[in-house]
């Protein structure tokens, strides 16, 4: 069972927030549904009002305490640190009683039974998340077998709110909205690192990625960029990865010499050079490969997809 905790508070007394209440919301949204409408996470709690901080650590706890295959949780509002440790905090947050420890997050979280367990912040300071040498058991690693942790700024770094959502949390639904999918449609934690980390080049804060994985654990779907079954063909298509496939003529439907089963193969190849797994050699074109007799070839990255594909991994 997949499920995910998503907390946005904006409601503080002192220095209220605008957008944690919208983040929450959208990224509730976009992890309840595939892109398809097909179920994606079993259950996808949202929290946005009266958390305190006894409240919000019984939820985290709970939340943790069960023994699911994948749980994620989300957090948008504020950070602090000092020089005991980074803090989330809550709405009833006072002096030096600001809210819920990091460290002590990340303890409850390492001693989970949940295989999979996903910690996304958003909130400044959040980098801090992971830095700390004495929550293992063994005391050799800070982060424990199964964790991931993507935070919106680094320790010492605050988090900018823009056009109604955190620029962190913006990145996040945009990458969840397919902008971090591979080629078949899958968006992990990893790629989303990826497309945030370039796309927050522009601002001071800097997210930061943090993992003891020995797998990566897909957070939704979108509808893939080339089918699978196509991607499957590429072994049938190429011996080997290095091969060259030959074209001719009876490859392109407009010609006289068009052959239907040389036709459907051109389809799928004209398919796989649009999202950068096949390349004409000698031409520019696909159209005019087959015209003149050129072959076609692997990509690097088709290389690595028909490696998938021999493997039976898609």
């Amino acid at each position: 069972m997949s499920r995910a905790l998503v907390v946005g508070i904006d409601d503080y007394p002192l220095c209220p927030l605008h957008c944690c209440v919208n983040d929450a919301k959208a990224i509730e949204e976009l992890l309840a549904w595939n892109e398809n409408n097909l179920l994606n996470f079993d259950t996808v709690k949202l929290e946005t009002s009266n958390l305190t901080k006894g409240k919000l650590k019984e939820l985290i706890k709970n939340f943790f305490s069960l023994e699911d295959s994948v749980s994620l949780f989300y957090f948008s509002g504020h950070g602090y640190i000092n020089e005991c440790g980074g803090y989330i905090v809550t709405s009833d947050y006072a002096r030096y009683d600001e809210g819920i420890s990091m460290s002590e997050i990340l303890a409850i979280v390492n001693k989970s039974k949940v295989l999979d367990k996903i910690i996304i912040l958003d909130c400044c300071h959040s980098g801090y998340l992971g830095n700390l040498p004495e929550i293992s058991n063994d005391n050799t690693a800070h982060i424990g077998k199964g964790v991931t942790i993507l935070t919106a700024s680094g320790t010492h770094e605050t988090a900018i709110e823009v056009d109604g959502h955190g620029v962190f949390t913006n990145l996040l639904i945009s990458a969840l909205n397919g902008g971090a999918a591979d080629l078949r449609g899958k968006i992990t934690p990893g790629s989303i690192y990826a497309y945030v980390d370039v796309a927050m080049s522009a601002y001071e804060q800097r997210p930061s990625f943090k993992s003891n994985i020995t797998k990566s654990v897909p957070l939704r779907s979108v509808e893939p960029a080339i089918p699978q079954p196509t991607l499957r063909k590429l072994k049938n298509y190429f011996d080997t990865p290095d091969i060259l496939y030959p074209l001719d003529p009876s490859y392109e439907y407009t010609t006289e010499s068009a052959i239907p089963e040389h036709t459907a193969i051109f389809q799928d190849l004209q398919k796989c050079e649009r999202v950068g797994l096949v390349v004409p050699v000698g031409e520019q074109f696909m159209y005019y490969a087959a015209i003149n007799s050129k072959p076609c070839k692997l990509t690097a990255l088709g290389k690595h997809y028909w490696h998938l594909a021999k493997g039976n991994r898609i």
